[in-house]
């Protein structure tokens, strides 16, 4: 199966690949080159497959399906030009990802266009801002695919782009620009999909793309009682087939078909989808929900080592035939459980969502206290310079309450509920140990959950709010991410979820594009204030190499109402100081130099180091009795950085 509309190469475009040297702009060819050498795949790596596939399916089976999967790899590969394949050679695991890396969360169509399609003029807020246009550089466009539920995540054909949206051609020119990450909703897909109906149809070979009971009580009580998953429905769903009724496992929703990776065949068709991805631009990929891939009764169907195993498999395929490509894991689980998607470093994961992050910042600024924060931050580590967090503060569904569920204390986790839903926020449940129900995700905007959409508090100290605590993804090691919908600070779409009786939409309004130009345009409106000021810490960021991801980390613990971090460049050549207020009082904050791990520098003790550049507030600090001193405002943010620095930085890219 394939799309629909083609890209196709002209000679002259096939000419322009062979001048450029990043590879994620050389496009694949529409169709396989099978005139040249085919891939060659070493021993070791065979041997590493096969290993894989015989955990998963055992020996048999595994040897049975290798020659296929050998094949589909193959007929990637000739997709590729020799340019492609060369520049490929040149990556540097530990620059994989670097302090210029910004990623921008949105659906294909959260902005409505009346002259172009929504994917065509998807960029258009980011031209508009200079702050974002700088900065922000991947676009991970939430699942483009036609679908029938679930705001996209209930896809019904995964190779093709929605019409509604545009076509491969709008995403192709997108990636002209951006880097793009796409979604591999690889654990289950549509009930009115294809290759689910064909399996109510009775067709053999569809027969087991699902996990199928033709009684419910095949899934006893108690396999039921140890399943772990997101929801508080029934794990089985009853569909009238022409066989009579069966029962299948739904993880998600009635309309979300678990694909059943127990059978092999299901795995390749996904391998085959995933590559089919990296053809259509791709350079990044998330597999969404991972967490459950796998459904083995009798266990928690949840983590499961067949599950670390198959990304694993799909790790080892892309160092094979695509090895610029990434993988995200999205795994909304306790943090522990989250960072094994590293693997160990070098055969798993490249970056994993770091879902522990929101509730600790939203906590945080509810309680105006660092103090957890600053102890789970002291602990952030990577098994290899290979990978790295994606900090993201809100996503599309809302913010997630596993990752701190061994964090903080369930009082804690109980006052950021009561908290935001002052707010306006609503929260989702899953079924919980003892089949309890408990609360899963919090359901807003990240501009309520920080602020109360009615009362008289001044708009600046909101904006204020809102930015400080983007600063502090901004700051920590990682890549940050930032939906849409929090880099234009919306607020809940209550009205929405009372139509659709979906909590979610509280957070995916749609805006017309009009709407924003005309917001932009007015200086004192507060879209205008905010894109300012938050602009200006993007644009900052990525022209600091301190930030780089594999750059080191010092959390500080001065004060309890500032969150104190330096970060180091990987070369310890350059250093940046973060401090943000995250209470409504004025602080006044000494910071010893000599409790900055300033490595392999004399930044003290002459005249010359002793002055430190603040480039959010654009003001020098003189460094006095081995201190800088600050009074830092209501949710104030400051980054410095040392003079003598800033200085070199500006003539390394300016010689005299």
């Amino acid at each position: 199966m394939v799309a629909s509309d083609k890209i196709s190469l002209n000679p002259q475009e096939q000419a322009q690949n062979s001048q450029i040297t990043d590879w994620t702009k050389i496009r694949h060819y529409e169709y396989p080159d099978y005139d040249r050498s085919p891939l060659k795949i070493s021993t070791p790596a065979r041997d590493k497959i096969l290993q894989r596939l015989c955990f998963l399916y055992g020996e048999k089976v595994a040897k049975e399906y290798l020659p296929e999967l050998e094949r589909v790899m193959k007929v990637y590969y000739a997709h590729k030009p020799y340019s492609r394949i060369e520049a490929e050679q040149k990556i540097e695991q530990g620059n994989r990802f670097t302090e210029e890396d910004v990623i921008l969360i949105t659906y294909g169509d959260l902005l409505r266009s009346e002259t172009s399609s929504p994917l065509a003029s998807l960029v258009h807020i980011l031209e508009q801002v200079p702050g974002f246009k700088k900065a922000i550089n991947i676009l991970h466009i939430l699942p483009f695919f036609p679908y029938s539920s679930d705001r996209g995540f209930s896809v019904t054909d995964f190779r093709i782009v929605d019409p509604k949206l545009g076509s491969w051609q709008d995403i192709a020119k997108i990636g002209d620009s951006y880097k793009l990450m796409f979604d591999a909703v690889c654990n289950h897909t549509s009930s009115k999909s294809k290759a689910f109906q064909k399996l109510l149809s009775g067709n053999p070979e569809y027969k087991d793309i699902a996990t199928v009971y033709l009684d419910p009580n095949e899934l006893t009580l108690e396999d039921r009682s140890l399943i772990v998953r997101p929801r508080t429905s029934d794990v089985l769903t009853k569909f009238q087939s022409i066989n009579g009724a069966i029962w299948v496992w739904t993880t998600f929703s009635a309309d979300q078909i678990d694909l059943n990776y127990c059978n092999p065949k299901v795995l390749l068709w996904v391998i085959e989808t995933l590559l089919l991805y990296v053809r259509r631009g791709a350079d990044l990929i998330r597999l969404d929900a991972v967490t459950y891939l796998w459904q083995i009764p009798g266990t928690t169907c949840a983590n499961l080592p067949q599950t670390h195993e198959t990304i694993k498999l799909f790790r080892d395929i892309f160092a094979i035939v695509a090895p610029g490509v990434s993988l995200i894991t999205e795994t909304n689980i306790p943090h522990q459980q989250n960072i094994a998607y590293f693997g160990n470093g070098h055969d798993e994961a490249q970056m994993v969502y770091n879902f522990a992050l929101p509730p600790l910042v939203l906590h945080t600024f509810y309680r105006e206290d660092i103090t957890d924060l600053a102890k789970w931050a002291n602990t952030l580590e990577f098994p290899a310079d290979a990978c790295t967090y994606l900090n993201i503060l809100d996503t599309h569904d809302g913010i997630g309450l596993m990752g701190v569920k061994n964090i903080l204390s369930t009082e804690d986790i109980n006052f950021l509920i009561s908290r935001a839903r002052e707010h306006g926020a609503f929260v989702s449940y899953k079924t919980g140990a003892g089949g309890q129900d408990e609360p899963y995700e919090i359901n807003t905007t990240w501009y309520s959950a920080l602020n109360v959409d009615i009362g008289d508090e001044p708009l600046a100290i909101q904006i204020k709010r809102f930015v400080a605590s983007r600063s502090i993804a901004l700051v920590l090691k990682g890549v940050p991410g930032i939906y849409l919908h929090g880099l234009i600070g919306t607020t809940n779409d209550v009205d929405t979820v009372i139509k659709t009786k979906s909590k979610r939409d509280i957070n995916r309004q749609i805006i017309a594009e009009t709407t924003l130009d005309k917001e932009l345009k007015l200086p004192n409106s507060k879209l205008s204030q905010l894109t300012k000021a938050l602009g200006k810490l993007l644009e900052n960021r990525v022209g600091q190499k301190a930030f780089h991801p594999q750059g080191k980390q010092q959390i500080l613990n001065l004060d309890n109402q500032c969150f104190v971090v330096l970060r180091v460049s990987p070369s310890e050549e350059e250093h940046v100081l973060t401090i943000t207020n995250v209470s409504q009082q004025t602080r006044q904050l000494e910071i010893p130099i000599e409790k900055l791990q300033l490595a392999n520098h004399n930044l003290t003790n002459t005249p010359k180091n002793n002055y430190w550049y603040d480039l959010i507030g654009n003001r020098g600090f003189r460094v006095q009795q081995q201190k800088i001193f600050l009074v830092l405002h209501p949710y104030d943010v400051v980054w410095l950085v040392p003079y003598k620095e800033l200085e070199k930085n500006i003539e390394s890219h300016h010689p005299a």
